[in-house]
């Protein structure tokens, strides 16, 4: 089942450029006479306040408001990136929605909400695209704190039935006197394979009342369309909306086609026929996604992006476009990734759009450290058939390429946007003694969290999830994985391993994909944190780990694992170091996976840095030695399941304090409970009880606040955290 689907996000939807230069320079491919100007009232767009000035437009200008939305689009899209693609092909779709509905007493929920830009634009907020100094103004997704239009913040998938379902109940049982009108999600974009999706339109059905939902089919949304779903909506579109079966028919739902998804005049008259219906009513409409960017040049030979003309003999700004219906197994025209050649219809980087000033720049951590984790697996497939990687979607955002997956073939399924049917469909394949890896972004992982206690961990399934984007980022308030170790530790036989390097990265992913069977095999569900941007920086510069310079202390490697991931791993000898002495294994080929690591031996302080926060625990070794001669001990736990109860007793003799650095949620997370071990350990010898200082975030969403802040914010700076130190002594 090879779906993906529409909650892609890499890390940030508020990518700004410094200076309006870069725009302008790209603003000159778009015809003058439709180029946005803010200020300018030549501009229908800039005339644009509210739905009611969408509403006052003569019948003959909503063609041309859509080509000067679209022509904004693909400027902000060059200049500030964003999921551009998506909302290329809503254009007419919002357009319409604004010019027949009366929002906000007509309430409307964009699903995911990536595809509101446009909706943004026409409910005063244009200027957040049209003007480089304001673009961080707005967020990707919508925000209820921004606009009385916007209903909820979502920048997840799959739940705006069921939110519609709600708002529609509150004002059946209030009458009138609710104040709410017609209520419409839209949906689509991939999002219609999330499971709760299904729940919302089955309880639709049996509500009945006024409810419209807006189905954005446009083929495509992540990565390619694949599905039991996908072959009967095909046959809806290749009839008009009359073949059989008919899974909205099937749902007892009302089902209206319009064909034309980009014609705004077609939809104006769609929406006015089933605006105040008395019951549940399905609108389905086939956009094309990307719809302005240019369809025609040979992408593949590119090699940088270049803003396309909105099209001139098109009322809508629409190129012509043979780039649909690809045959299976799809390749999506051989696009690689998600952000560097949008263009319409059926290609994967469409879906989320980097600046201008992005290309050419080193992979991210994500793709940087996914790459290198297929990498790893692909050798074991031919001798390995149980080995399986799923992807509930966002395969490119985290370094899963195009290539790889036809490559892996059987061994990679993208199950679309289905977190927790991902989570129970590895638990599955671990029970019937296959090897399954899920992979995808920490946030995302949110939405699995009882199939992580159920189905994955009281059943003890064998399951490896690969956590992305995990700790603290400058990503908007719906996709912070600042929460992860707070989740995943403490979830009862799970372990949950947070290296701090390459190589340790590579080592925790062999053994925790060890066949069925080998004597060092976990016995249960592994979480590896994916090293983030702290990390990858430190790879790069090893400067920034002032006290090993990168080269940390070995650990036992089992002869066990297979020859690719052990070679891949750095050749990791068989010891480590426990305390400050070495330790050989217990026995040959097993692995002290879960013990800590000592990597400088000292006095008076000793800090432990927890996944992203190492760089920082050698960061303040360093300056504590340098400006009060206080040589520190510096400790890389590796992972936050259980505490190395030796290290913390060996720490008392002539340590008062022990730091704890973590990039993520203090408040139930891993440094407290070191806290809670020296306190509830405490002994007689006063001298020997050291003082723990825990440093990390505060329990809070935060929106698009840049990492560096945050970091300040939460006191995880050297200066912060040697002035902590210091004062103490």
């Amino acid at each position: 089942m090879r779906s993906a689907s529409g909650n892609g996000f890499d890390s940030s939807d508020s990518f700004a450029v410094s200076g309006a230069a870069e725009g302008t320079a790209r603003l000159h491919d778009i015809p003058p006479s439709i180029t946005p100007s803010h200020g300018d009232d030549s501009h229908l767009l800039s005339r644009i306040a509210s739905p009611a000035d969408v509403k006052a437009l003569a019948p003959n200008e909503l063609a041309e408001l859509c080509r000067e939305i679209r022509a904004t689009l693909l400027a902000y899209g060059h200049q500030h990136g964003g999921h551009i693609g998506s909302n290329l092909g809503m254009v007419e779709a919002t357009v319409a929605l604004h010019r027949v509905f009366d929002s906000p007493r007509d309430r409307i929920v964009f699903d995911v909400s990536h595809q509101s830009y446009v909706h943004k634009m026409l409910t005063g907020r244009a200027a957040a695209y049209l003007d480089p100094d304001r673009f961080s103004e707005v967020t990707g997704f919508t925000n209820p704190g921004e606009s009385k239009h916007d209903q909820f913040v979502l920048g997840h998938t799959g739940t705006s039935i069921s939110l519609a379902c709600g708002l529609a109940k509150t004002r059946d049982m209030e009458g009138p006197n609710s104040g709410i009108g017609n209520v419409i999600a839209v949906i689509g974009d991939g999002s219609l394979s999330s499971g709760v999706a299904f729940e919302g339109l089955n309880n639709a059905a049996e509500q009945g009342g006024n409810l419209i939902i807006v189905f954005n089919d446009n083929e495509m949304s992540i990565a390619g369309d694949f599905g039991g779903m996908y072959g009967p909506l095909a046959r809806l579109r290749a009839s008009g909306g009359t073949a059989q079966p008919n899974l909205f028919n099937a749902f007892g739902l009302d089902y209206r086609y319009v064909e034309a998804g980009n014609d705004v005049s077609a939809l104006v008259a769609a929406f006015e026929e089933v605006r105040d219906i008395d019951h549940p009513v399905v609108v389905h409409i086939h956009t094309l996604k990307g719809a302005g960017y240019d369809g025609e040049e040979t992408h593949a030979d590119r090699q940088t992006a270049s803003a396309s003309p909105v099209s001139l003999d098109s009322p809508t700004g629409v190129h012509p476009t043979d780039n649909v219906n690809h045959s299976e197994p799809w390749h999506s025209d051989h696009c690689n990734l998600s952000d560097h050649e949008p263009h319409e219809g059926q290609c994967e980087a469409s879906h989320w759009q980097n600046p201008d000033a992005a290309i050419g720049k080193p992979d991210d951590p994500r793709k940087h450290y996914g790459k290198m984790a297929m990498a790893a697996l692909e050798p074991r497939f031919a001798a390995e058939p149980g080995l399986v990687v799923i992807s509930p979607a966002t395969p490119g955002s985290n370094g899963i390429t195009h290539e790889f997956r036809e490559r892996a073939g059987a061994h990679y399924v993208d199950t679309g946007i289905t977190e927790s049917h991902a989570v129970a469909y590895a638990a599955g394949i671990a029970r019937a003694g296959g090897t399954p890896v899920v992979a995808t972004t920490a946030s995302f992982f949110q939405r699995a969290y009882d199939q992580f206690f159920q189905e994955m961990s009281l059943n003890r399934s064998r399951v490896t999830v690969l956590d992305f984007l995990g700790g603290l980022s400058g990503s908007d308030n719906t996709h912070s994985g600042a929460y992860d170790v707070t989740m995943f530790s403490n979830i009862p036989g799970a372990t949950m391993l947070v290296p701090t390097s390459a190589r340790d990265y590579l080592a925790d992913l062999a053994w925790a994909t060890a066949p069925a069977g080998s004597a060092d095999a976990p016995a249960g569900p592994v979480v590896i944190r994916v090293p983030g941007e702290a990390i990858l920086t430190a790879e790069r510069d090893a400067t920034l780990l002032p006290v090993t310079g990168g080269q940390i202390a070995d650990r036992p490697q089992s002869t066990s694992l297979p020859v690719s991931v052990s070679s891949a791993s750095g050749g990791i000898s068989a010891a480590t170091v426990r305390g400050t002495v070495s330790v050989t294994a217990q026995h040959a080929g097993v692995r002290h996976m879960l013990d800590w690591r000592v990597n400088q031996t000292g006095s008076h302080a000793a800090i432990i840095g927890l996944g992203n926060a190492y760089p920082l625990a050698e960061q303040t070794a360093a300056a504590l030695s340098a400006d009060y001669g206080i040589t520190a001990t510096v400790i890389d736990p590796r992972q936050c399941t259980s505490l190395d109860s030796d290290v913390l007793e060996s720490l008392r003799d002539g340590h008062q304090q022990v730091i704890t650095l973590e990039d993520g949620q203090l408040e139930g997370g891993w440094g407290e409970k070191v806290t809670a071990y020296y306190a509830n350990h405490h002994v007689s010898d006063g001298s020997r009880n050291p003082h723990v200082l825990n440093f990390g975030a505060a329990k809070e969403f935060t929106d698009r606040v840049p990492l560096g802040e945050l970091n300040e914010r939460y006191g995880l700076t050297v200066e912060q955290v040697t002035e902590a130190i210091t004062r103490c002594f």
